[in-house]
């Protein structure tokens, strides 16, 4: 998108890059949160769509991801992950105060706004959680278990039906393409354990968004973990559809069930 703009903040592990892109008198602010491996620049379609929608939208690079610092896809801490998209949304409140904030959070980004729902209870406008690292997911436990990680990175076809997605994805140079590491895997495993303890988060709007036939995040086991964070949950399970509901061949679909559930919780 041509008229987007790049900030950098001091995060946790580093200089933080954080793409805007802005809306001048914005209805409500959208904070997108990426997933594992990948990086904010992926989010141009739901970015031009929520701001058509009159939203102004930010997102960061995560530390260790895109352009931020840090070593690639090592997370020892997941709440510092938490405390930089929390300093994002600080930007996007200074430049447009009393706005109402929505976070959408996807996959591992999924996790980081759950737990950021948490620890700033009452901050939110909406919380929208796209195929969430969140409840029982058992790939870190089966991980642990191994003496040697191995180097499986994530197949570009179990992204989305579209080829055209797992194709961009297998070429994009900001994306991780190498494998897990035990410090990361031992953190999920810690966040993880911290969420599902973490209490719900009150009435907030939750928007649950799941493929079917997700093999990366299974639809089961963030059931758990969804429906123990609460809120005033509102569910959409798309069939057939794979892990990234955002880059399905559906996504018109998704989009539409993202705006109408926003136009219903925002004032």
């Amino acid at each position: 998108m041509a008229d987007a703009r790049e900030h950098v903040l001091a995060g946790t592990r580093g200089p933080l890059h954080v793409r805007e892109w802005p809306h001048e008198r914005p209805r409500y602010l959208a904070l997108l949160v990426h997933g594992y491996g990948e990086h904010i620049g992926r989010y141009e379609e739901v970015a031009g769509v929520l701001r058509e929608h009159g939203a102004a939208v930010l997102g960061p690079d995560h530390a260790g991801h895109g352009r931020s610092a840090g070593e690639r896809v090592l997370v020892e801490d997941f709440e510092d992950l938490v405390t930089d998209v929390h300093a994002v949304a600080g930007l996007a409140r200074a430049a447009h105060p009393g706005v109402p904030l929505v976070m959408v959070g996807h996959s591992m980004g999924g996790l980081v706004a759950a737990r950021h729902a948490q620890r700033h209870r009452g901050a939110l406008a909406a919380l929208v959680l796209s195929g969430p690292v969140i409840g029982a997911w058992e790939l870190p436990r089966r991980l642990l278990a191994l003496d040697e990680i191995p180097d499986t990175p994530i197949s570009p076809a179990a992204l989305s039906r579209d080829p055209a997605v797992g194709a961009a994805y297998a070429a994009d140079p900001l994306v991780w393409h190498g494998p897990m590491k035990r410090p990361t895997v031992e953190a999920f495993a810690r966040t993880l354990r911290t969420v599902r303890e973490g209490g719900d988060v009150g009435p907030l709007p939750v928007l649950w968004l799941h493929g079917d036939d997700d093999r990366l995040v299974p639809l089961a086991g963030s059931r758990v973990g969804v429906e123990r964070l609460g809120g005033r949950l509102t569910e959409r399970i798309y069939s057939g559809a794979r892990h990234e509901v955002f880059h399905e061949t559906n996504r018109d679909e998704v989009f539409a069930d993202l705006l109408r559930f926003l136009d219903g919780v925002l004032p």
